[in-house]
């Protein structure tokens, strides 16, 4: 995720060079330049071409054009938002459980914390590799010999985290380090472990009707095709910028809603998810007052941008 200050205009336009869709669009921006100058050293210098378009009709596609283009990127935003306010949910809860705990479990019984600590931890990391496809294992904690091979043999890393999580729950109150009233408190939260998950996967894996996007993506083609001989009586050579900027707000529009709907991949303007689930294994582990190691602590202050 590219990190910058919204209200520095300068800062802004100096990352349009770090994004991926931005390099890619200009591309495309350099090939509809390119067929607008075939078009327009044809119409101007060859009179080949003297087919025009309706500017009437013209603009009232540019109407229906920016209409279905508004609902594509709120479409693709609520998406993106949604995305970000499920794993606020997820950094709240794991707080929380780690606060409650904190609360119980007496401050000398090491081996509890620090099982409990690594285990919270492992939820966000695997959710972030889940999401992903690429769980990193060497990064989970080894809250207990064998762990993460008995996690790799799993179909679904978070809900094993989950299962061992409960159970190490179930044998607190067993133990009476916990009464029932706590236990409560802490299945709202532990439920809200999964319930984040199963949203995630939501959105991951609703992706906007194949349909739709067929339809809009055809009608910016035509749109910008026809372009040029909309323009060419009127501008003739000043038709080639005119439709290279037509074409990148077009086009770049479309893109970005493109990269946005899937919040959780590793694009320059996805959610940061590693940094995130670093976060709150940082904050678990000093809520629970275990040691984290440095090299972890440095992954949680890491800039958003570097950490994938």
């Amino acid at each position: 995720m590219i990190v910058y200050k919204s209200t520095d205009w300068w800062e802004a336009l100096r990352h349009l060079n770090s994004s991926n869709i931005i390099r890619l669009l200009l591309r495309r921006v350099l090939l509809v330049g390119l067929y607008a100058a075939a078009v327009t050293a044809g119409a101007v210098y060859f009179h080949l071409l003297e087919f025009t378009v309706d500017r009437e009709f013209f603009s009232f596609l540019g109407i229906l054009l920016s209409l279905l283009l508004a609902f594509r990127t709120n479409t693709a935003y609520d998406r993106f938002y949604e995305g970000r306010r499920l794993w606020g949910q997820l950094t709240n809860n794991c707080r929380n459980l780690a606060v409650v705990l904190h609360a119980r479990l007496p401050p000398s019984d090491r081996a509890n914390r620090t099982y409990l600590a690594g285990l919270l931890a492992n939820f966000p990391l695997a959710l972030d590799g889940h999401l992903r496809q690429d769980v990193k294992f060497h990064n989970l904690n080894e809250v207990e010999p064998g762990f993460r091979e008995e996690l790799r043999r799993s179909d679904h890393r978070p809900s094993y985290v989950a299962a061992r999580l409960q159970e190490f729950f179930e044998r607190l109150l067993a133990q009476e380090l916990i009464l029932p009233v706590h236990l409560i408190t802490l299945q709202r939260h532990h439920e809200a472990l999964l319930d984040v998950a199963g949203a995630c996967e939501r959105i991951q894996k609703t992706p906007i009707p194949l349909s739709y996007s067929y339809f809009i993506k055809g009608f910016i083609t035509v749109f910008i095709l026809s372009m040029p001989f909309n323009l060419l009586d009127t501008y003739e050579l000043l038709t080639i910028p005119i439709t290279m900027f037509g074409a990148y707000a077009l086009l770049g529009v479309e893109m970005i809603g493109d990269e946005i709907e899937d919040p959780f991949g590793k694009d320059s303007n996805d959610l940061p998810l590693t940094q995130m689930a670093n976060c709150i294994r940082a904050n678990v582990h000093e809520i629970l007052g275990v040691e984290l190691h440095e090299d972890v602590k440095a992954l949680a202050d890491a800039p958003y941008s570097v950490v994938y």
